[in-house]
């Protein structure tokens, strides 16, 4: 059985072809518009001359330049962009509940886990509110994160208190920073420790 053709004009083009084809191609085309494209992250192109040195507030990102952190997984080489100032001090929230957010490393990908679980997480929703120079994709910093703000500018933090981080270490803890001598331990969930949050500046 020769199967169904269609014939398609355009100007003086014409085309033959079968039915089932064109509603293949049809069917693609109204899929594509409809489905959501993956969003890549915003790259700025910037020469290194802008780039300030570390520790230093970085015009127009919204905080202070916190270093360069290597590409990881499916997250491209970015910039820590740590915010001024601190945002009071949170509990962790959850306590004595598993939550996913378990990466050492992506703090983003902890705060949308946290900020969708049914379960309040009030140091996770402070930092994903908070919003500075037109950014607002600020995020609750893992504890590798907090590590390297230890590292690389230690003296921006508060020095006598801990600082929360987005990385679950149990159901009844979380791990936690402190600036003044370095120190990475657990925090009780339900315990209220200081906050900064953090954003992602991927550049060329």
């Amino acid at each position: 059985m020769k199967p169904e053709m269609i014939t398609l004009k355009h100007g003086d083009t014409t085309i033959k072809m079968p039915a089932a084809t064109v509603a293949q191609v049809a069917l693609a085309t109204i899929i594509g518009q409809i489905a959501p494209a993956t969003q890549a992250p915003a790259v700025q192109p910037i020469a290194k001359s802008e780039i300030p040195a570390v520790g230093q507030p970085w015009p127009g990102q919204g905080g202070i330049n916190g270093g360069l952190v290597k590409a990881r997984g499916d997250v491209p080489e970015h910039y820590l962009i740590i915010a001024v100032k601190d945002i009071g001090d949170h509990k962790w929230g959850g306590y004595r509940e598993e939550s996913k957010a378990t990466s050492k490393t992506d703090g983003k990908a902890n705060t949308e886990w946290l900020c969708n679980e049914e379960t309040e997480h009030p140091a996770a929703n402070a930092c994903a509110e908070y919003q500075a120079e037109g950014h607002h994709d600020f995020y609750l910093p893992a504890a590798a994160e907090l590590y390297q703000g230890w590292m690389n500018c230690p003296e921006v933090f508060a020095q006598d208190c801990y600082y929360w981080s987005s990385s679950q270490r149990s159901a009844h803890s979380a791990f936690g920073m402190h600036f003044g001598g370095g120190n990475q331990s657990n925090g009780d969930k339900s315990s209220e420790l200081r906050v900064r949050p953090v954003r992602r500046l991927f550049i060329d």
